[in-house]
C-alpha cells in the first residue's frame, strides 16, 4: 500500500525524531522559510512537547545541512543563492539520469508498470498540489529503486534533504505540473525500450524544466514588491 502523507509523522515516533519530521515538512512547504530563527520555545509551543525533543531535532536538521547558526541570531534555516540552486540541480540531472540509464537496463515490466501507474496518478491529480507533490516523490523514489545501485541511492537522499531549503515543489504551478507528467512519459516510453541513452537524456531534460522553473521562483521571491 502506498504511504499517504497522513502517515509520514506516525504517532508511536519517539518525541525527537517527530519534531524533526515536522520541522522538515514545514521547510518543504515553506512554512519556515530559509533565513528564519529556530527558536526553541516557540518552536516547543508550536509543536505542543518540551524543549528538549526540539533541541534534538534542530541538532539533526544542522548535521542535515538545512540550519546553520548564525551570530546573534542562533539555529535559522540556511539559505542558498542562485549558484547553490544551479549546483544542486546539475548534480540532481548527473544523478537522477543515471538511475534513468540504469533502470533502462534492469527495471523488471512490474517496475515499470508501478511507474506509468505512479505518473497516471500524478497527472489525474492536477490541482491537487500536495497529492501531486507525493505521487511525484513516489515516482522518482521508484525509479530510483529500479536501478538498483545503493551507492546512487544514497548520493540521492542527501541531494534531497538540500533541495528541500527551496520550498513549496515547482509542481504547484499549473504549467510545470502538467509538462511534468509529459516528460515523465518521455523517460517511461525510453525505458520500455531499453534505451539508456535516451533513458538519460529524457531524465536529464525533465530535471532542467524543473530547474528553470525553480530558477524563476528564486528570482521571483528576490524582487522587492
Amino acid at each position: 500500500m502506498r504511504k499517504t502523507p497522513a502517515q509520514d509523522h506516525p504517532a508511536d515516533l519517539p518525541q525527537g525524531q517527530d519534531a524533526y519530521r515536522r520541522l522538515v515538512a514545514q521547510i518543504r512547504t515553506g512554512a519556515l522559510k530559509p533565513g528564519d530563527r529556530l527558536l526553541e520555545t516557540e518552536l516547543a509551543e508550536r509543536l505542543g512537547i518540551s524543549r528538549t525533543p526540539v533541541r534534538e531535532a534542530i541538532r539533526q536538521l544542522e548535521a542535515d545541512g538545512l540550519v546553520t547558526h548564525a551570530p546573534r541570531q542562533g539555529a535559522t534555516v540556511r539559505s542558498l543563492d542562485s549558484g547553490e540552486v544551479t549546483e544542486l540541480y546539475e548534480m540532481r540531472g548527473v544523478l537522477e539520469g543515471t538511475a534513468a540509464r540504469l533502470a533502462a537496463r534492469v527495471a523488471s515490466p512490474v517496475e515499470l508498470a508501478e511507474l506509468a501507474a505512479l505518473n497516471a496518478e500524478m497527472i489525474a491529480a492536477r490541482g491537487d498540489a500536495p497529492r501531486m507533490y507525493d505521487l511525484n516523490r513516489q515516482f522518482h523514489a521508484a525509479l530510483l529503486a529500479a536501478a538498483r545501485n545503493r551507492y546512487l541511492a544514497r548520493s540521492v537522499a542527501g541531494l534531497q534533504k538540500t533541495l528541500l531549503i527551496l520550498g513549496p515543489s515547482t509542481l504547484s504551478e499549473s504549467d510545470r505540473a502538467e509538462a511534468a507528467g509529459r516528460e515523465h512519459e518521455a523517460v517511461l516510453a525510453a525505458l520500455r525500450l531499453r534505451d539508456e541513452d535516451s533513458a538519460e537524456a529524457a531524465m536529464r531534460a525533465h530535471v532542467t524544466a524543473a530547474h528553470a522553473t525553480r530558477l524563476r521562483q528564486f528570482r521571483n521571491r528576490a524582487e522587492p514588491e
